[in-house]
């Protein structure tokens, strides 16, 4: 017999239990005889093939015989007009055809007068509640609507709970650290002999924490609903109402409550509900305080970079074989999930290394306002800058690229965290490449690049700029990104003697910069035109520095090659020799052919050297610094 078959039969036999039991009920009232009932009912129960809704009510909340029959008399009086007629004969008021404690007192068996008690089983549980404008005999009683239709073999959601309430979905792919918290909570769940302890799971792995959850319920054998502790209400009594909905719910459906806790402010209220729920209970969220509630708690960070390798390499399956390098380098540099890596990998089937780059980077999260996001296009033969320089930038990219072989799997990183960052500096005078030396390792390895806004960091107001700049870092460890510190000596500037509170602020901000700086795992650029104005404790952490020096003559003319695009129309007498003696830097340089572009597109012609001495001397005007007849001479 199949399962719909067998909920189908159950049903059935539910339902014929429920009429004998009213009948016995009725015949209690005075309609029948209360003994043959009462074997009809002993041979019904006997049939069914699970317990009866009123039997699983009544084991699951304890209720003695006596609360059993008085859940049955106030159903009866909702399901079968007979038992209203007879309760009403029963009080000798036709005009009030319902249940009272009073008369259930009078006609059913083992009767108590506890049974209605604020503590006990029926109050507590909101099974039943008593009308209070009468007198506890012969106060109204009425049949929550939910217990009702449990009664009647329908278990649903309760409706009052329905918008607060969201079912959790299976659990994803998830990690070695993952598994093993698993296994710990239920092993100590599966120890624990009274009320279990709120299981709260920490740290960043936010679809981690509710796999984690999802895992050890399905394990349990349970479902598991969710809940945004935003949604809490602050008011007692609408607290406890919550909660006693909730506790109910956990019972009659079999299931735990995962809340979602992810606003500081929403802390108290939890507090407060976690002491009045009963059942499995899951709490997620960053640094969480929940008083002193019995807790059992377990970080759930996302996976360390050789984990993530395990990973990428289960989740692509046959493809980590023939994308090579690729997978090293995706587990090196995005701090995703296993969740999310399972995610992109059934998402991108057949996909080459660009497309999972782009599906693994995303767009960093709190960043809006704070940095902007530089397209990177520029390549090595782009960047014009002596062999030595070039050297080093190229070692800037291969410490970025190898950072999973030599931390991890060679060991170093066991050694400390610390200084495991690759700061680097770039600096030297304005327009000589510093920017675009960003751009090109960006390019070379795949990353984004995002310029940080000084502007937006920095606040006046205490704190706010450490608050921003974990933002930043945090955000750029998760999405693999680098950040690009352009005038960093306006941040990383040395530390002053302390005159008042806010110099004592101002340090603090570079203080907390440089710890920030040692522990962040990725790359940071700094540019500066003034190195010395950096503080010396930043240059003693850097893993690199870069000069970038202004071009000479030769550079120069490597540059004015390279500056035009290849679908530029450019007049065959264009001197490179002469354009290079223009004592100017890269940046500049730039400039003037775009300008030039522009006149010559006015004037119909292609970009040649007329053009370029306008541009030139338009330049030299904006800067009131004009050039020389020797820099300029043989042009036109």
């Amino acid at each position: 017999m199949n399962a719909p078959d067998r909920l189908l039969d159950w049903t059935d036999a539910n339902q014929r239990l429920l009429v004998a039991e009213f009948a016995r009920i009725a015949a209690l009232l005075g309609d029948g005889a209360p003994d043959s009932a009462a074997t009809d009912t002993t041979a019904l129960r006997a049939a069914m093939p699970a317990p009866a809704a009123i039997d699983a009510l009544a084991a699951l909340f304890k209720l003695s015989d006596f609360e059993r029959d008085l859940l049955l008399l106030v159903a009866g009086v909702e399901m079968d007009a007979r038992i209203a007629s007879l309760c009403a004969q029963g009080s000798g008021q036709p005009q009030r055809p319902w249940a009272t404690f009073g008369l259930a007192l009078a006609v059913l068996p083992q009767p108590h007068w506890s049974a209605i008690a604020p503590h006990e089983p029926l109050r507590r549980w909101r099974l039943l509640e008593i009308d209070e404008t009468a007198g506890t005999g012969s106060a109204r009683l009425k049949l929550d609507e939910r217990v009702l239709h449990f009664i009647a073999g329908l278990n649903a959601l309760d409706h009052r709970l329905q918008p607060l309430l969201q079912p959790q979905p299976p659990a994803g792919a998830m990690g070695q650290a993952q598994q093993a918290a698993v296994t710990d909570v239920l092993a100590r769940l599966r120890a624990c002999t009274g009320r279990p302890p709120a299981i709260v799971l920490d740290g960043d792995d936010n679809a981690g924490q509710a796999d984690v959850a999802a895992s050890i319920a399905a394990a349990l054998g349970t479902g598991l609903y969710q809940l945004r502790a935003s949604d809490i209400p602050t008011a007692a009594t609408e607290q406890a109402a919550l909660a006693a909905l909730w506790s109910r719910e956990a019972a009659l459906l079999g299931c735990g409550l995962l809340i979602h806790c992810d606003e500081r402010e929403a802390q108290a209220p939890l507090a407060r509900l976690l002491e009045r729920l009963d059942g499995l209970v899951f709490v997620r969220g960053p640094d969480l305080a929940l008083g002193d509630t019995p807790q059992l708690r377990h970080t759930i960070a996302r996976p360390e970079a050789p984990e993530r390798l395990q990973l990428w390499r289960a989740a692509l399956a046959d493809r980590a074989t023939a994308l090579g390098p690729v997978v090293d380098t995706l587990a090196n540099q995005y701090r995703l999930g296993a969740r999310r890596i399972a995610q992109i990998a059934a998402q991108t089937p057949g996909a080459d290394a660009a497309t999972l780059h782009q599906a693994s980077r995303g767009d960093l999260p709190g960043m809006p306002g704070l940095a902007q996001r530089i397209d990177t296009r520029a390549r090595w033969t782009d960047l014009v800058l002596p062999e030595a320089q070039q050297a080093v930038l190229r070692q800037v990219a291969a410490h970025t690229r190898h950072r999973l072989t030599v931390h991890h799997q060679w060991g170093f990183a066991g050694q400390g965290a610390r200084g495991l960052g690759i700061a680097t500096l770039f600096w030297g005078d304005s327009g000589t490449g510093k920017t675009l030396g960003a751009e090109v390792i960006a390019a070379e390895l795949g990353l984004a690049l995002y310029r940080i806004d000084l502007s937006a960091v920095v606040s006046k107001y205490i704190g706010e700029t450490e608050k921003n700049l974990r933002r930043l870092f945090d955000a750029a460890e998760d999405a693999g990104a680098i950040l690009l510190f352009d005038e960093a000596d306006a941040l990383f500037g040395k530390r002053s003697e302390v005159k008042d509170s806010h110099d004592r602020y101002a340090n603090i901000e570079v203080s907390y910069l440089l710890q920030r700086m040692e522990a962040y795992s990725g790359l940071a650029i700094l540019t500066t035109n003034h190195k010395a104005a950096l503080d010396p404790a930043f240059q003693r952490r850097l893993r690199f520095v870069v000069h970038f020096p202004f071009p000479d003559q030769v550079q120069r003319e490597g540059i004015w090659r390279t500056v035009f695009p290849a679908a530029a129309p450019l007049d065959a007498g264009i001197a490179y020799d002469r354009l290079a003696r223009l004592s100017v830097a890269g940046g500049t340089i730039r400039n003037i052919a775009l300008s030039a572009a522009f006149l010559a597109a006015e004037d119909g012609t292609a970009i040649g050297m007329a053009q370029l001495l306008r541009a030139a001397q338009l330049d030299a005007a904006k800067r009131d610094k004009p050039y020389s007849d020797a820099e300029t001479r043989g042009w036109t």
